[in-house]
């Protein structure tokens, strides 16, 4: 009863009011306005004109977006906005992957236009968010008390679970694991006693699709893989900004880790094989457990069912750690570093603030998130709800809605959950009604804005500070070093290497941001 009340809160929560409007209220401009844009994103790496959701923006708003992308022949975000700024034409938008530092850091010098005036007169959805998440609002906020872009905006609080193999648990008598010591002793007998009946000691107890699910593994001895949904990401130690990979906890893990990878409980190609991980190993009746996302992972109940005898994975609340903690380290991040911008040379920045209001408008968030209304989806009492277009194609969702134009992260918008809850199916609601009752999330680092000072700082050690940490990670893990050896040598190499004056450089510009 407990899954389908969560169900209903989601549904609940998902609801808006349809007011009706005379025709084309929505119309920012009487004649079509066109506005050029730079969108890229690895998914997506050149804006499309042609997607149904730009063309039913374009009817409902009479604002039109022409493409005007640089460096859509690579996926990396980084490279295409480097050559963009270089190129020293900025288009009327841009929207992109990790926008914040770069308007943070350029808007002040006039390559993008401050927002907070334009927000304020002319656009009120986005200033009712405002007002309801004012953190957020925080977050967004350069150094010199501005803002320079809006942000994707994630919704719901549930991203990545805990998952395991319940029917090889019940045809070893095993029970799920409640602790660390209980997880080893699971995935031992994942390795020794043949739980996929092939005679073969060929399974992978523990298997991860991005290789730092596997770091996220060191919260078990108390450590800290990151403070966000960014993996490597500081955090907050109780208002002190701290790196996790330079704590006691972290040491501690590794050097299980690493001991539990030489013992075979580890994939051994974690770090090579990549996100086909963990479609190839349970559709290979190989894979044991892992640390995934909820939705999306669940799903491999309805697909493998019927072609692997009595499979069922399912999520499970996080062990224990080594002091008796239970947390779930990943969660939604409420606001992104993505997201888009106006170009400091537009000159039509009152009509296109109203654009990226009307993102946030309840007609416009429904065509964000769902796609075109009659042809993807159909208004339900008061509740924007998928058509079998969308839901009958055997296809994810989340792909479907990328090649429309819908859910793309380069564009400013907030995300509605209740997109994603109707394709979770009931082993989902399941885990996250389990993860919900245990209250196992903790609370994320936003980021910080720097000055220019501290932006220098950040700028001059923190790639290679970065860089050397996870050389040490893995080379700790794979055996070829000892980290409770080495951890001194290790510390006093960070401090050398400057991380201890960036950890200064973000609690100034944290304090600043937060207050102290």
């Amino acid at each position: 009863m407990r899954i389908f009340a969560l169900l209903a809160a989601f549904l609940a929560a998902m609801a808006m009011s349809t007011p009706t409007f005379a025709d084309g209220h929505l119309k920012i401009v009487d004649e079509p306005l066109e506005l050029t844009v730079h969108m890229h994103h690895k998914r997506y790496p050149a804006y499309d004109e042609n997607w149904p959701v730009e063309q039913e923006a374009r009817r409902l708003t009479n604002i039109h977006l022409k493409n005007a992308t640089i460096g859509s022949n690579t996926t990396n975000s980084g490279e295409a906005m480097n050559l963009l700024l270089a190129s020293g034409s900025i288009p009327d938008i841009v929207g992109t992957s990790r926008i914040k530092d770069v308007v943070n850091q350029y808007g002040p010098q006039g390559a993008f236009m401050p927002l907070n005036d334009l927000i304020d007169e002319h656009a009120p959805h986005i200033t009712a968010f405002f007002e309801k998440f004012p953190d957020i609002k925080s977050a967004m906020t350069a150094a010199d008390g501005n803002i320079y872009y809006i942000p994707y905006l994630p919704d719901g609080k549930y991203g990545r679970a805990y998952f395991i193999r319940h029917d090889w648990l019940d045809k070893l008598g095993l029970e799920v694991p409640q602790s660390v010591d209980e997880v080893k002793s699971v995935l031992e007998a994942f390795r020794d006693q043949d739980p996929n009946g092939n005679g073969q000691q060929d399974e992978v107890p523990y298997f991860a699709r991005q290789w730092e699910e596997l770091i996220r593994l060191v919260t078990l001895w108390d450590g800290r893989s990151s403070g966000s949904d960014t993996y490597h990401d500081f955090y907050v130690d109780n208002g002190t900004i701290r790196h996790p990979y330079a704590g006691e906890g972290y040491r501690e893990g590794i050097k299980n880790l690493a001991q539990w990878y030489a013992e075979g409980l580890i994939d051994p190609e974690v770090f090579t094989r990549g996100s086909s991980a963990r479609e190839y190993l349970l559709s290979e009746n190989l894979g044991g457990m892992t640390h995934d996302w909820f939705a999306s992972t669940s799903g491999y109940n309805t697909t493998l069912q019927g072609k692997i005898d009595g499979f069922v994975f399912k999520a499970f609340a996080p062990p224990a750690s080594i002091s008796g903690a239970r947390i779930e380290e990943h969660r939604r991040i409420p606001v992104k570093p993505d997201g888009w911008a106006i170009g400091g040379a537009n000159s039509h920045p009152v009509e296109t603030i109203k654009y990226f209001d009307f993102w946030f408008s309840p007609e416009g968030r429904n065509v964000v998130n769902f796609g075109v209304e009659g042809v993807h989806w159909e208004m339900q009492d008061g509740k924007a709800i998928f058509t079998d277009v969308i839901l009958g194609s055997g296809r994810p969702v989340n792909s479907q809605l990328y090649e429309i134009g819908a859910q793309l992260h380069a564009r400013g918008y907030y995300q509605d959950y209740g997109y994603e809850i109707q394709w979770s199916n009931s082993y989902a609601l399941e885990g996250i009604a389990l993860y919900d009752e245990g209250d196992y999330l903790i609370d994320q680092f936003l980021g910080v804005a720097f000055n220019e000072e501290e932006q220098a700082v950040y700028d001059k050690h923190w790639t290679s500070v970065r860089t050397y940490m996870l050389e040490r990670q893995q080379v700790w893990i794979l055996g070829g070093g000892d980290v409770e050896a080495e951890w001194d040598d290790y510390l006093a190499d960070l401090d050398k290497m400057g991380l201890n004056k960036v950890l200064e450089a973000m609690q100034s510009a944290y304090n600043r941001q937060y207050g102290s």
